[in-house]
């Protein structure tokens, strides 16, 4: 019994480790300040953070751990398939391939237990059919709306951005929270009239 344990934490301990890499992985938008963008790392923490301050405005009551638990591993898999920007076609193509195969290596490291319900939980994600995995696909896609718009557009600017590409990614944002996507639709108008957004 006592062999068991200790292998079982030993699995534990090499997953915790090799989710470390997650700070790793850049994405493309900037932090608040504009200073440096952010890694994926920051990005789940950031989504975790905003699932239990803003679950009162989901379309649904939620199980606000169970959104928690969502976002804080959704990226893990970018550490073997990198990070698609939103806006990369190409890369969008082969996305999906890419991170299955990740996440049977990274939640593969678990007991098999663990990784069964970690990866599961990932493919409840992918999938933003439950309540709880519409109300995290929200708090995704808006993230890096409100980071945008605090920065003056800066990574929109960057990649030229138009406002059908932004509407197009968040056809489904709503299905979470009809609330916060009226707040970020309003941002995306406000930076198309600066400029910063292209018509």
């Amino acid at each position: 019994m006592k062999e068991k344990n200790e292998e079982r934490l030993a699995k534990q301990i090499q997953f915790l480790l090799e989710a470390d890499k997650e700070k790793n992985i850049g994405r493309q938008t900037y932090i608040a300040d504009g200073s440096r963008k952010e890694n994926d790392a920051e990005h789940a923490w950031h989504l975790a953070l905003m699932a239990f301050l803003l679950s009162e405005h989901a379309n649904e009551q939620v199980d606000v751990l169970r959104v928690m638990q969502m976002v804080i591993i959704h990226d893990l898999v970018e550490i073997d398939a990198g990070d698609t920007y939103a806006y990369d076609e190409a890369g969008n193509a082969t996305k999906r391939a890419r991170e299955v195969k990740a996440a049977d290596r990274i939640f593969g490291l678990l007991p098999e237990d663990q990784g069964k319900w970690f990866r599961d939980l990932w493919e409840e994600f992918e999938a933003a059919e439950t309540k709880e995995a519409k109300f995290a696909h929200t708090l995704d896609k808006t993230q890096p709306i409100l980071l945008n718009d605090i920065t003056g557009g800066k990574a929109w600017v960057e990649h030229q951005v138009e406002k059908t590409q932004i509407l197009k990614r968040n056809a489904a944002t709503a299905e979470g929270s009809k609330a916060i996507w009226e707040y970020c639709a309003a941002l995306i108008d406000q930076n198309v009239e600066k400029g910063t957004v292209r018509r």
